[in-house]
């Protein structure tokens, strides 16, 4: 009883006081009118706040997204299904549905009467996110009052719910130039330049087979013809590298140059998935973030998309990597600020004449806001040693959009592109 009382609302608690000092004063001067008038004073909040005690549990709500990822700075929408589960109607309810500000207003709507017989009251509004990540909208807390305005109850009627807010996308065209990116024969031979013969699958010649994939060094050690099946157990593919150390990054919300890297992360990974290619995304200690070929169709581009909606800056400052973060597959990183160690862990994993690439983003240009940072020199040096190591690289500035940065990128050609070309 007093728990609702609690409901009671200033207008509810100054009516139900003056019915009690009414009351009080009928008693003294012992005047019966004003007691009956005091009673119905005080009666009145009462039966109210029990009234609209009993029917804040008779009301109930539903919530569904209409989508379950919503790009950064797209519209999404989120609709509200409420009804009536009992035959005690509900006075005014209040609807608010919790709403991070990143995804903008909190809505509200007021809903004067719930028609019976479970039929919901459908409710809709729009987000529009500005900045990517894992979002919980809600919970769903309704407000129910009654007519007099004597009294509220608070009830939270639907939990959390997740919404995936996925980095922008922007449609890309090309590939670099002289990689061996694509399907087919030539790319697996290149794919396997400089991979060694471990993983080749041979077996006995039989009538018909191709006499050029006759594996030689089997031929004359079993004294017996013997072919090559498949020179590598997977065909081409590309490794995604993504920076997000956040010593690496500057600037702060959707403008840092971390945000800008994994638009620019998520645009190349999934034009590439488009082109047929196995796309691997790793992070910049080699662990893997998604692997589309593990998931494949439509599916694929999700699990990268997710993957990269969950990116958060990582606390370590330096690059260590403990093998080749491609696994002999091309690679294409997206750099921040990188120093010469973290170079030097980048190169010494790669074969030489492995194409490698890397975006390398100025971030002091991000820091100071107006692109125009003198971080030149330090880019320069860092562009200079990866180009020494027969990287393809490209600086990325914060005035470039990503379609800029990528066609210039498909028209650098790694250095270590002739000494592949050279012995296909």
């Amino acid at each position: 009883m007093f728990r609702s009382l609690s409901g009671l609302t200033t207008r509810g608690r100054c009516l139900l006081a003056a019915g009690v000092a009414a009351g009080l004063c009928a008693v003294v001067l012992n005047e019966r009118d004003l007691l009956r008038v005091a009673v119905f004073v005080v009666a009145l909040p009462l039966c109210v706040v029990a009234l609209a005690s009993a029917s804040r549990m008779t009301i109930s709500a539903s919530r569904s997204l209409m989508t379950e990822r919503v790009p950064v700075g797209a519209h999404g929408e989120v609709q509200l299904d409420i009804w009536r589960t009992g035959r005690m109607p509900a006075g005014d309810v209040l609807l608010e549905d919790g709403l991070p500000y990143t995804l903008g207003a909190r809505p509200r709507f007021v809903v004067e009467r719930l028609p019976a017989h479970r039929r919901p009251v459908p409710l809709r509004y729009p987000v529009q996110p500005t900045l990517r990540g894992v979002h919980r909208i809600g919970p769903l807390r309704a407000t129910i009052t009654d007519p007099f305005g004597l009294c509220e109850f608070d009830r939270d009627l639907v939990p959390h719910s997740r919404l995936v807010v996925v980095p922008r996308v922007t449609t890309l065209w090309g590939l670099p130039r002289g990689t061996g990116l694509g399907s087919g024969e030539d790319s697996n031979i290149r794919l396997h330049t400089g991979q060694g013969e471990t993983d080749v699958v041979v077996r006995q010649y039989r009538q018909g087979d191709d006499l050029r994939k006759v594996h030689w060094r089997s031929t004359a050690r079993r004294d017996e013809m013997m072919v090559r099946v498949e020179e590598r157990p997977w065909h081409s593919g590309t490794t995604v590298l993504l920076d997000h150390r956040a010593s690496a990054h500057r600037g702060s919300g959707a403008h840092s140059s971390l945000e800008w890297a994994v638009e620019f992360t998520a645009s190349v990974c999934l034009h590439l998935n488009k082109t047929g290619q196995r796309v691997r995304l790793v992070s910049e200690h080699g662990r893997l973030l998604a692997d589309a070929a593990q998931h494949g169709g439509p599916g694929s581009a999700g699990a990268v998309l997710d993957s990269l909606a969950a990116v958060q800056p990582a606390h370590e400052r330096d690059i260590v990597l403990s093998a080749d973060p491609a696994q002999g597959q091309e690679l294409i990183a997206v750099l921040g600020s990188v120093g010469t160690e973290s170079v030097h862990e980048l190169t010494r994993h790669r074969a030489r004449g492995t194409r490698s690439y890397a975006v390398l983003l100025d971030t002091a240009a991000w820091e100071s806001g107006d692109g125009t940072a003198d971080g030149d020199v330090a880019v320069g040096d860092t562009a200079a040693l990866l180009r020494a190591a027969g990287w393809g690289v490209v600086v990325a500035k914060p005035g470039r959009s990503v379609p800029d940065v990528w066609a210039e990128l498909c028209r650098t050609t790694a250095p270590g592109a002739s000494l592949i070309g050279g012995g296909s």
